[in-house]
């Protein structure tokens, strides 16, 4: 089965459905993907804006235009040589659907009871709905409370909201529900319209959303290569640091949260984590140390939202919930691999012991039941320590400590300043040819170009202190909200007033140290929408349109980079121009097309990525990589590789070019392969020890095709 050379991601809504989608084939056939690559088409909540919240898996959905608007979509993008890839949700559904209304009703004893992880205590689930004083209403066969209903009779119980459900959830979300698929009637009754849409050859490939919260990943991916053949997968895998994806999944790598992070690093100077981080320590009042926040944001987040799931593992392990607690905690990634009934890999085995170094000795106990136990002892504890990260990490502790925001992003580290050119070389040498990259997704916390402009902050932290230091003489709110207000109001700008607040709401409430989205307070957000409407009138532009040369410059080095490094480039929806959005739902505002550039920024990123995109379908995907190195004393400011057997393109992008500027390339000359070679964005003709001054005189990247076939 062929795989895409690139993909293009739409994020269908009730307003943007399989119509809107055939209608821009034209324009993103001529930007040059191959991939149309959509978010979730099945039947869900019918205002839903994401779709991950599937009701029925048997329908396509039907605010999109059902099945057969998906099919006269389908022909009119091969019309244009395009393929489809599809998001599928395997892991988790809404709770109003059918299935489990069956449930409900019948308890253990309906046909249903096997889809869902349910906890049965005394043939009864707990539903955590129960909110207030208010008495639920029977209504003929319904039972009414609020904006919920369940069957009347049933063998269910209502419980307070927050003591968590008889079920597994996506992270703490109670009205998603785990979906058991590690059986196989489940696999088959919740991906029958993938498969018949794969068998009929409307859909190439799919991406898995969230395989840790699965009992079994290896397993779901190994049935699901049985059953759709060779199709292009790939996983939302949140790998940290130096992980990397097991082996032994059936998948052709990840959707490309690793890849960011170190893109979004070359274009980091390792010089201002120093100075940055005075900055925001004198600001905040928060730690100089990054590590100790985490843990315990990990550990607020286990008090706040997973006491069901902590007590549901000490009983599985026979262990103190304490204990459970502990080790959770100081699990440092997404999941530790390890398979009931196999020995567990060596490295699995090194990092949950690790962990317990770090914990008292009640975990030890623990430590060898979650890895030699039951395989309920095994199974919860990995699907527990997804939640945990995703809770504690990204929604807590990169919304507590954030000296420089482009790198408190999905699987980041935020206290990790820089990636040198030699390790991101050595990163795409061991890479996977056909996995994703990405820069921009639904997910990220800021886009591509936000992040661009905040990396220029690490080269001179110096100045920032300053603006810093004048506008908040003019306005100021809460001391740790402040300083990640102001970072992200410069590199956001121009915005409204509205967006910043939403902005600023969710980055409170996701921090918890004053407001949480479980423990609200009016007056303090009163105060935040007023220092909000007040910060937006501050001449912030100014500082904004100073760093704007060398933020283009990171922009344009970080997209030419991704697009034609090893792997499958994805460009989020609108991403061939500038995009100044920050975390969803401002990332997921509607986008008109054909899109049009109105600024020089958008101009150059619109004729980076056309070019680039139309070379990697002229090339292929899985072309080797070899590494250039540039000659001269500014050499540490570029990036540049080959692409091909001849090879048949190269890649050049300017780094850190604040540092640059002062200096300029001098005598810095980059040795390309032999033989002639034009650059696609400028039309001239290079060979031999290109001096960069010329090469990359009009543009801060190049990208060249060899000119003498």
């Amino acid at each position: 089965m062929s795989r895409p050379a690139s993909t293009y991601r739409v994020q269908l809504t009730p307003d943007f459905g399989f119509a809107e989608v055939a209608a821009i084939a034209g324009y993103l056939r001529d930007l040059g993907v191959t991939h149309v690559y959509l978010s979730p088409v099945l039947q869900a909540v019918p205002e839903s804006r994401h779709g991950y919240d599937v009701t029925d898996h048997s329908r396509i959905r039907e605010e999109f235009g059902g099945a057969n608007g998906f099919r006269e979509m389908a022909q009119q993008l091969a019309a244009h040589d395009l393929g489809i890839v599809l998001d599928i949700v395997p892991n988790h559904m809404n709770t109003v659907n059918a299935q489990f209304w069956s449930v409900l009703k019948e308890g253990p004893a309906s046909p249903y009871a096997h889809w869902f992880d349910i906890e049965w205590v005394d043939g009864k689930v707990a539903l955590p709905v129960l909110g207030d004083d208010v008495e639920p209403v029977v209504d003929g066969d319904v039972l009414r409370y609020h904006e919920h209903a369940f069957p009347h009779p049933g063998h269910y119980r209502l419980v307070d909201w927050r003591e968590g459900p008889g079920y597994r959830r996506f992270f703490d979300v109670s009205s998603l529900i785990g979906l058991r698929v590690e059986d196989p009637s489940v696999f088959f009754a919740t991906q029958e319209v993938i498969f018949w849409l794969l068998d009929e050859g409307l859909v190439d490939g799919v991406r898995v959303d969230h395989p840790d919260g699965l009992a079994d990943p290896r397993g779901y991916l190994e049935r699901l290569r049985t059953r759709a053949g060779e199709r292009w997968t790939v996983v939302e895998k949140i790998l940290i640091g130096p992980e990397r994806l097991p082996g032994d999944w059936a998948c052709d790598g990840t959707t490309g949260y690793d890849v960011l992070n170190r893109v979004n690093g070359l274009f980091v100077d390792p010089s201002g984590k120093d100075p940055l981080i005075q900055i925001f320590t004198d600001m905040t009042g928060q730690p100089a140390e990054y590590r100790p926040v985490m843990a315990q944001s990990k550990r607020d987040v286990l008090d706040l939202f997973f006491g069901a799931e902590v007590d549901r593992l000490a009983r599985a392990t026979a262990c103190d919930p304490a204990a459970v607690r502990e080790l959770l905690a100081a699990m440092p990634v997404y999941r530790a691999y390890v398979v009931p009934g196999e020995p567990p890999p060596p490295e699995s085995v090194e990092i949950v012991e690790m962990a317990a170094e770090s914990c008292s000795p009640a975990v030890q106990p623990l430590v060898r039941q979650v890895l030699y136990g039951s395989p309920e002892s095994i199974v919860r504890f990995q699907q527990a320590c997804g939640p945990v990260m995703a809770k504690g990490v990204e929604d807590t502790a990169l919304y507590r400590w954030f000296p420089l925001a482009c790198l408190n992003e999905v699987g980041g580290e935020p206290d990790a300043f820089g990636v040198s050119v030699e390790d991101f070389h050595d990163f795409c040498a061991e890479m996977s040819p056909y996995t994703m990259t990405t820069l921009s997704t639904h997910d990220t916390k800021r886009s591509e170009d936000v992040r661009a402009r905040l990396s220029v902050l690490s080269e001179m932290p110096g100045e920032w202190a300053a603006a810093v230091a004048e506008w908040s003489a003019q306005v100021s709110f809460d001391p740790h909200l402040d300083y990640l207000a102001w970072q992200n109001l410069m590199a956001a700008w121009p915005i409204s007033a509205e967006r910043f607040t939403d902005f600023l709401l969710k980055a409170a409430r996701e921090a918890k140290t004053a407001i949480s989205w479980v423990n609200p307070d009016p007056g303090y957000e009163r105060r935040l929408r007023a220092f909000a409407e007040a910060a937006v009138r501050l001449p912030i532009g100014g500082f904004t349109e100073r760093i704007e040369p060398y933020a283009m410059s990171n922009s344009l080095g970080a997209k030419l980079v991704q697009l034609m490094m090893p792997g499958v480039p994805d460009v989020y929806q609108g991403n061939e121009t500038t995009d100044f959005s920050l975390v969803d739902p401002d990332n997921r505002r509607p986008v008109s097309y054909p899109r049009k550039p109105e600024t020089a920024w958008d101009s150059a990123k619109l004729l980076v990525t056309t070019q680039a995109l139309r070379l990697r379908r002229r090339i292929g995907g899985a072309a080797p990589y070899t590494p250039l190195q540039a000659e001269g004393e500014r050499s540490e400011h570029v990036i540049a590789f080959a692409r091909g057997e001849r090879p048949q393109a190269v890649a050049v992008a300017t780094r850190l070019p604040v540092r640059l500027a002062a200096t300029g390339w001098g005598a810095t000359t980059l040795p390309l392969p032999p033989g002639a070679w034009r650059d696609l964005l400028t039309g001239a003709l290079v060979s031999g020890r290109t001096p960069l001054a010329h090469l990359l005189g009009q543009y801060p990247v190049a990208l060249l095709e060899r000119h003498d076939l």
